[in-house]
């Protein structure tokens, strides 16, 4: 059986319902998927403003992925279809940049975080400095692979400036993201970890927080439209929005803070 146009539409004279039928198609060809590449420790916050965005721009389709920063820029370095990339971290966006792998001139600092040190819930004792972190009753210790995770950089960077690194190397757990990371201490697998703020805060009945960690260079989120990207017009837009009063609130309440 064939299908028929609309009842609406086929009263129309035929010039007029080709035209309809021509506008329409090119209003579907219009609509576009939108490909987010963005760190592990923003899955929360973007599933949650990826719907916002499309409701502001009918047609597009935001598509996420979620990963370690490193390993996305590898990821895109190869070819991987993406058109916004979301990082942890500055050196990650740095080496982006370098490539050519971004329109740099729409770069932009979307947000901050914080590096804690995370224990289970359950746990009868806790650090009350990242010293403590050498004494026998933290055997394991989570903590992101530094050559592709921000949060393992910022972490290995204060051990380092500590003098702690060496007497810690050897109890570390690597983890491919940051959120791999607070599994394992949620899991109750290790006995501490280094994630984020937002990270903990996403756990609250299954990690607790011991301490807050200084971190020499600030963790500051950097968000750009990747380069070449098919969709140039919605990536800036996308970018624009991250640092719109609603998206804004929206990353406040998932712990994030201002860039």
């Amino acid at each position: 059986m064939k299908s028929q146009a609309p009842c609406s539409m086929r009263k129309l004279p035929r010039p007029v319902f080709t035209a309809a039928c021509v506008l329409l198609l090119c209003c579907h060809a219009q609509a576009a998927d939108l490909t987010v590449s963005a760190a592990a420790s923003l899955t929360n916050a973007f599933r949650e403003l990826a719907p916002l965005y499309e409701a502001q721009n009918p047609g597009t389709r935001v598509l996420l992925n979620f990963g370690a920063s490193g390993a996305l820029l590898q990821q895109i370095a190869k070819g991987a279809p993406a058109d916004v990339f979301a990082s942890a971290d500055q050196e990650t966006m740095d080496q982006a940049q370098g490539q050519s792998l971004i329109a740099a001139s729409e770069r932009r600092n979307f947000v901050s975080n914080t590096l804690v040190v995370v224990v289970p819930a359950d746990a009868k004792a806790a650090p009350r400095s990242v010293s403590e972190l050498v004494q026998p009753a933290y055997a394991r210790i989570a903590i992101g692979l530094p050559a592709s995770v921000p949060v393992g950089r910022y972490t290995k960077g204060l051990l380092e400036r500590a003098g702690l690194w060496g007497a810690i190397e050897p109890k570390v757990i690597g983890a491919q993201n940051v959120r791999q990371a607070l599994d394992y201490v949620a899991r109750g697998e290790v006995d501490a970890g280094f994630v984020y703020g937002t990270d903990a805060a996403a756990l609250p009945g299954r990690v607790k927080v011991a301490l807050t960690v200084p971190t020499e260079v600030p963790v500051l989120y950097p968000i750009a439209p990747v380069a070449g990207s098919a969709q140039a017009a919605q990536a800036r837009s996308f970018v624009a929005f991250m640092l719109s009063p609603p998206a804004q609130a929206v990353l406040a309440r998932h712990g994030f803070g201002k860039p």
